[in-house]
């Protein structure tokens, strides 16, 4: 017998938009203007007010964080077929950024308590083709920077933070962009903070600027000149608008999540079989999501069946990240055999819940209580 869905509908995530007489204001200038791409007034706005909030010396806006991450890599120059150490607890992107510039990913396996890169695990992995580190601060939670530093000079390899879950994040009182010889903010619509799509790479190595507008904007400086192969990977008006509305907003809306983690918290922490994520004392967390381990042997269900039970009541979360990606078609069995077993059974085991700042008490209430209650009594 089909089941039917029960209440209303609570997805994982919900974009945040400024009002919509807000925007639509905002971008009214541009119809007179016509100035619509091409690093146009908003586009300069957008970025140097971003990097004055996330406090980074230097910043360059992009189309998107996957093209920010992608182009880093590329202007780098890495050779083709060395090899990446990077984690393979992350989004698809991190990986493909990698491998579609001709190099080899070096999956490492990950911590149990924050998901984070285990950064006792990298230098064993480091061999005479190693030309660069790429670790993700994995749900806001902050990579160990200072043992990555350590690792990074000893063998001479950059690295490069891919940083799309920790807009405004901040360790010890230092923005989490100023780590790494570069780090990439993603801005997709499903994020923390958005510009409808948008990313952006934050460095203190100015060639490295130099050589990033080239790479995106086709590698031309004047109107008949042209130094370098490049793309185009530039962010629009209407995306630099939107980044400016929402900038107004973030703070509002982290204080909102933050009320919503605190009450999800108050419930599962006292579930068992339920893990919860360690939160870093030594950072401001950004509550941009929250998820949970399920141990079915102490729960009593599996993630993949309280997945089920969830959609059914009209509750849609998300197996973020499942499969890891060096398990994935289009990866598996192509690269070096490294024992990934806390990054495979996080992997198995993770649900995300819904976390946006309209999410009701009510609505936060429902989801915790099914999940109460569907576990062990």
């Amino acid at each position: 017998m089909e089941q039917k869905h029960i209440g209303q509908r609570i997805n994982v995530t919900r974009t945040s938009m400024p009002p919509y007489e807000e925007y639509i204001k905002a971008i009214r200038p541009l119809w007179d203007s016509h100035w619509l791409t091409n690093m146009g007034e908003y586009h300069n706005k957008f970025e140097n007010r971003l990097k004055e909030y996330l406090d980074v010396p230097e910043l360059s806006l992009m189309v998107n964080g996957h093209m920010a991450l992608e182009m880093t890599i590329q202007a780098f120059g890495f050779p083709k077929g060395s090899e990446v150490v990077t984690t393979p607890f992350t989004f698809i992107s991190t990986t493909h950024a990698i491998v579609r510039n001709g190099l080899d990913p070096i999956f490492c396996d990950i911590k149990f308590d924050d998901y984070t890169i285990d950064e006792t695990k990298i230098e064993e992995l480091i061999t005479e083709k190693t030309v660069a580190i790429v670790p993700v601060h994995v749900y806001g939670n902050v990579c160990n920077v200072e043992e990555i530093d350590r690792v990074a000079k000893k063998y001479d390899l950059k690295v490069i933070y891919d940083a799309a879950h920790a807009f405004g994040v901040k360790y010890k009182n230092i923005s989490i962009g100023n780590f790494g010889d570069a780090a990439i903010f993603s801005f997709h619509a499903t994020k923390l903070f958005n510009s409808i799509e948008g990313g952006a790479l934050a460095t203190g190595n100015i060639e490295l600027l130099k050589k990033l507008y080239d790479l995106k904007n086709f590698g031309i400086r004047s109107e008949e000149i042209v130094v370098s192969v490049g793309a185009n990977a530039k962010m629009n008006e209407f995306q630099a608008i939107m980044g400016l509305c929402n900038l107004d907003y973030i703070e509002g809306n982290r204080k909102k999540r933050k009320k919503i983690v605190k009450r999800y918290r108050e419930w599962f922490e006292k579930i068992e079989g339920i893990k919860l994520m360690k939160i870093n004392e030594d950072a401001n967390h950004n509550f941009a999501y929250f998820p949970i381990i399920i141990d079915n042997k102490v729960y009593g269900m599996t993630r993949d069946e309280l997945y089920e039970k969830l959609m059914v009541q009209n509750i849609y979360t998300r197996k973020y990240f499942y499969p890891i990606t060096s398990d994935q078609a289009c990866f598996k069995n192509r690269y070096k055999n490294v024992n990934l077993t806390i990054a495979r059974y996080c992997a198995s085991r993770v649900l995300l819940l819904p976390l946006y700042p309209e999410l009701a008490d009510e609505d936060i209430d429902r989801i915790a209580g099914i999940i109460k209650f569907q576990g062990v009594k």
